[in-house]
């Protein structure tokens, strides 16, 4: 029997084979990965500094003893080069090996803004355990950082960083932090938490040049002002990652696209996580990736399961100010509504019907999330 191939080691891979063998104890399973294969939760690389956690503790397993708990094959270090739709193969440089069924988790890479200098080499993302193994090491003995991006990665490890023990700066030329998440007297609470914390952060430029100085850098900005700090870490958001299926002449779009029941344009081959566009949505977070999960893993244990998308909440890990938002739909015309107390900021967005698609909540009013959750429409 031919085996089922999973193409990504991420809580999207590893949560479809996990879920897959509760069906499946039997269907030989290959497990593809360019990584060292450690099993481990992404949301946590950004509350690791507050933890006090390395690489090694943030790991919950190892290759090997990940592979025997999933039945599975697991193979690290190796990089998939091609798709053979043809024969039902994929290449790894003068290697092919047959599929039966083709899962690609590959995820997102990290988009980099463009920078120049010489200090280049002081520029640091965390996209997975691997790199935030690096950039643990790199920010050892180190002072202060400068964080580019005040988005959600950015804010999370504004707060993660300076809890600590870091002086931190965050570059975000929107000109408010989480603007793709919060309205704006959200996105406030959520910044004069953080700079009650110790964060500075500079709204409207955006980062241009990182040059060597002294021991540390020198980070020329779009206004001409300059930062000096330790380190940088980039943390400009992600891109699904749909090289390999463009490759494979898969439809892409924002990411692979795929059907309800996670199948793209070839029928043997499914996409779910980071680099899946279901359904016409790109959604990076957790709560599609589980519902994805299961439902493909019953798909694959013969009993085709379309997936359903909830009401999906983003939680944000900024302790200074807890976040928990649904942002609603861009095609969708409405208003905002707000109360406001301090930190503690309460907004639903009602469509022209009066209808609520979505809210954002800080602080004490992240509690009326469950509240909220029941009055919003289902995703689909």
């Amino acid at each position: 029997m031919d085996p089922i191939i999973v193409i990504g080691t991420g809580l999207a891979g590893f949560n479809l084979v996990k879920e897959l063998r509760k069906l499946d104890q039997d269907t030989p399973v290959i497990m593809l990965t360019a990584d060292d294969g450690r099993n481990y939760s992404k949301p946590m690389l950004s509350t690791g500094f507050t933890k006090d956690k390395g690489a090694d503790d943030l790991a919950m397993g190892g290759a090997e003893q990940t592979a025997s708990a999933f039945n599975a094959t697991l193979r690290t270090g190796v990089t998939v080069t091609a798709i053979d739709r043809g024969a039902k193969e994929v290449v790894l440089g003068d290697e092919r090996l047959r599929y039966s069924k083709l899962v690609l988790a590959c995820g997102a890479d990290v988009f980099r803004p463009p920078m120049e200098g010489d200090g280049m080499d002081a520029v640091y993302t965390v996209n997975d355990l691997m790199d935030y193994a690096r950039f643990r090491e790199a920010a050892a003995g180190k002072k202060s950082v400068l964080v580019v991006g005040g988005g959600l990665i950015g804010c999370e490890f504004a707060n993660d960083l300076t809890n600590g023990g870091y002086k931190v700066h965050v570059v975000e030329p929107v000109g408010r932090c989480l603007p793709t998440f919060l309205p704006e007297p959200a996105s406030a609470a959520v910044s004069s938490a953080l700079g009650k914390l110790g964060v500075v952060f500079h709204f409207g430029p955006f980062a241009q040049r990182v040059d060597r100085h002294g021991d540390g850098v020198r980070v020329t900005l779009s206004d001409h002002s300059t930062v000096d700090v330790d380190i940088v870490l980039s943390a400009v958001g992600l891109r699904p990652r749909i090289g390999l299926a463009e490759g494979a002449g898969l439809d892409t779009g924002r990411g692979v696209k795929v059907d309800r029941f996670l199948r793209s344009s070839d029928p043997d081959i499914y996409a779910l996580g980071d680099c899946a566009e279901v359904n016409g949505h790109v959604l990076l977070y957790v709560l599609p990736l589980m519902s994805a999960a299961r439902a493909l893993a019953k798909t694959l244990a013969g009993e085709d399961t379309a997936v359903s998308y909830g009401v999906m909440p983003v939680t944000i890990k900024t302790p200074a100010c807890p976040v928990v938002c649904v942002p609603p739909p861009q095609d969708v015309a409405g208003e905002w509504e707000f109360e406001i107390d301090g930190h503690h900021v309460k907004a639903l967005f009602h469509d022209s019907d009066g209808q609520l698609r979505g809210y954002a909540l800080t602080g004490d009013a992240c509690g009326e999330k469950m509240k909220l959750n029941k009055a919003l429409p289902a995703l689909f």
